[in-house]
């Protein structure tokens, strides 16, 4: 597990005690419908729902990514996203901001209008390659992703020889790239549900611990996706029990960063893992 700090906003982060990136959703098509914030009041509630929760963190995104979702316009994204992040600054100023765009444009509006945090790249740099330089210029934490395909099709059939060894390879040639151009600040996101069926998600996710032979922090977003829902015969709605449960397994084998719908849950996950750690290496 990743033990150091990341530079945020000028401060460090530590990220030897896990943490938790609440989900905002200012789309009409999300997967999970109940996720969906559009209106003023609605956005402005669920900010101060993640952090009256516990949340760390907040990645906004106005671009759906699940399966198959529409294509969403430039003008349109950054549209959505002016209006989020005026309200999310508005209520909560101070919060450590992440945008969910694979678009080096919209990153860049962002960061120059808003000032924001970090952003979280779907596709890793694949769909737009000016995003690398984009982010060395401004000096502020990636989340890369693996991602086989695009949106629209990355969840038609994957297929991998090795899906561990490929989705490590592929990412360890990107950090190398973005350490040349002096981003210090990497997050590595496996990309559980990006191109992958769902055997390759558990496969991933039981060799999670493996991530740490890059000395980068870890992030991992599984809330309430198909893994879950499709393994347990249920639905979106229901699978948060199952979100917790995978979770948890997760911090065991090193994620730094939860990304989740349901923050209070998460929150309370890290807390009892952390009671759990106190006592791993106590002598008897």
């Amino acid at each position: 597990m990743f033990t150091g700090t990341i530079n945020v906003n000028g401060q460090l982060l530590d990220l030897s005690v896990p943490r938790v990136m609440g989900i905002l959703n200012i789309t009409p098509d999300s997967f999970l419908q109940e996720s969906r914030r559009q209106t003023e009041e609605e956005i402005a509630a669920r900010v101060r729902q993640i952090v009256d929760e516990g949340g760390d963190m907040i990645d906004i995104g106005a671009y759906s990514s699940r399966p198959g979702a529409a294509g969403v316009p430039v003008a349109e994204e950054m549209e959505r996203l002016r209006k989020g992040l005026h309200i999310l600054r508005r209520e909560v100023p101070d919060a450590i901001v992440s945008v969910d765009t694979f678009r080096a444009d919209v990153a860049q509006m962002c960061i120059s209008e808003f000032g924001v945090s970090m952003i979280n790249d779907i596709s890793g740099g694949d769909l737009d390659e000016r995003m690398f330089e984009t982010i060395s210029r401004a000096r502020i934490p990636y989340i890369i992703t693996h991602m086989q395909g695009n949106p629209q099709t990355m969840q038609q059939n994957p297929q991998y020889e090795n899906v561990l060894r490929e989705v490590m390879l592929s990412l360890a040639a990107k950090v190398k790239r973005l350490h040349e151009l002096k981003v210090n600040d990497v997050i590595l996101d496996p990309g559980f549900g990006f191109g992958k069926s769902v055997e390759h998600n558990y496969e991933l996710l039981a060799h999670l611990d493996e991530f740490d032979i890059f000395g980068l922090p870890l992030l991992v977003g599984m809330s309430r996706k198909s893994m879950i829902y499709k393994k347990l015969d249920i639905t979106p709605e229901d699978a948060l029990n199952g979100t917790t449960a995978l979770n948890t397994i997760a911090l065991s084998k090193g994620a730094n960063i939860l990304r989740v719908h349901d923050v209070k849950q998460a929150v309370e996950a890290v807390k009892l893992w952390q009671a759990v750690k106190e006592y791993e290496f106590k002598d008897y």
